[in-house]
């Protein structure tokens, strides 16, 4: 994502409110166009309002604290309710806001219309992936090989839609991109959700649009799966994050959450004995990894964190190659699986 300036992310933030209230704000509620909570350090209560959608009342994501009679935007939730100091920090948690996947607009049952599903449910992620063709060959796997993952075999995750709808917010007109389709499945292999990844006309790179990733369905405890799992299972955020330690660990069943807060809640398998969980390096990533290192713990699986040379797994691969990802992830396995899962240099 290029760099923006503070009044660029907080616009940016605000086209997406209502889940940035989700996430940051998620003791507070939403009622009508606002979400309301205690305060911009996420405490209980109903003093502060977020509006949801712009209106003659002001623009969406700016807020006002009735008890103190603060006010701000996107940016100063992202500050307070992470208790973040320098702007640096600030912007890196918005922009990883922003490559994460967020929910349909619209999505949800739909106001006024009990049992009607909007376009963010399980069923249409399952249209989606029934009107998908398999990733060979396509500009999916253009897009992957791009990023250095050259080996799909054995995935059925991935898929390609040539046209699949985009639409900035719920109030723009809808247009069609290339993406790369990724399904969402629960333990037992049902599908659940679908995430997509908007493309570039050739496949170079993700398309230049305010939010080229998006996730629909639920997605709460699942994920994109590489394998199934029995005794052993590695967990990461993304799906390029989770596919670069799979080009050196091949035969050892992984899963992208799609995001840091899913990759806390993924559910385990009741056969898991061992985690391993690929690192992302920034503060949503530990605090994933963390919270995930203790839910697996608690369950009595042994959890092992795997650690990246730079930001993500994916620009190891990119940088430094297949040869060096596997000198640097050897060490960091438990010996046997390094033996049962990595595949030998040829």
């Amino acid at each position: 994502m290029p760099r923006l300036d503070a009044s660029e992310l907080a616009r940016r933030l605000g086209l997406h409110a209502e889940a940035a209230c989700r996430h940051y704000l998620s003791n507070g509620r939403r009622e009508g166009n606002y979400w309301l909570v205690g305060d911009a350090r996420n405490l209980p209560g109903r003093s502060m309002y977020v509006r949801l959608r712009s209106s003659a009342k002001g623009p969406a994501g700016h807020w006002t604290d009735a008890a103190t009679g603060e006010h701000g935007d996107m940016l100063d939730i992202v500050r307070e309710s992470l208790g973040l100091i320098d702007f640096k920090d600030i912007a890196d948690e918005a922009r990883r806001f922003l490559n994460e996947p967020h929910p349909e607009p619209g999505t949800g049952t739909l106001a006024g219309e009990p049992g009607r599903r909007a376009s963010g449910s399980p069923e249409a992620a399952r249209r989606l992936v029934g009107m998908s063709r398999p990733i060979r060959g396509t500009l999916a796997q253009t897009y992957l090989r791009g990023r250095g993952i050259t080996d799909l075999s054995g995935i059925t995750s991935l898929w390609f839609h040539p046209r699949c709808y985009y639409r900035p917010d719920e109030r723009s007109p809808r247009k069609t991109l290339p993406a790369l389709i990724a399904a969402v499945t629960d333990l037992d292999g049902r599908l659940t959700g679908a995430h997509r990844t908007w493309l570039n006309a050739d496949g170079s790179g993700k398309a230049d649009v305010d939010t080229p990733r998006r996730a629909m369905g639920d997605l709460l405890g699942h994920g994109i799966r590489f394998g199934m799992a029995d005794d052993v299972l590695a967990a990461g955020e993304g799906i390029e994050t989770v596919l670069s330690p799979r080009m050196v660990l091949p035969g050892m069943p992984m899963i992208a959450a799609t995001s840091a807060a899913h990759l806390a809640a993924i559910l385990f398998p009741a056969t898991l004995r061992r985690l391993y969980v690929l690192r992302d390096r920034d503060p949503a990533g530990d605090r994933a990894r963390d919270r995930l290192v203790e839910r697996a713990t608690s369950a009595g699986i042994e959890a092992v964190v795997l650690s990246p040379r730079l930001e993500d797994f994916n620009e190891d691969l990119r940088l430094h190659g297949s040869e060096a990802l596997r000198a640097l992830i050897r060490p960091q396995l438990v010996h046997e699986d390094a033996t049962r899962f990595m595949a030998v240099a040829a």
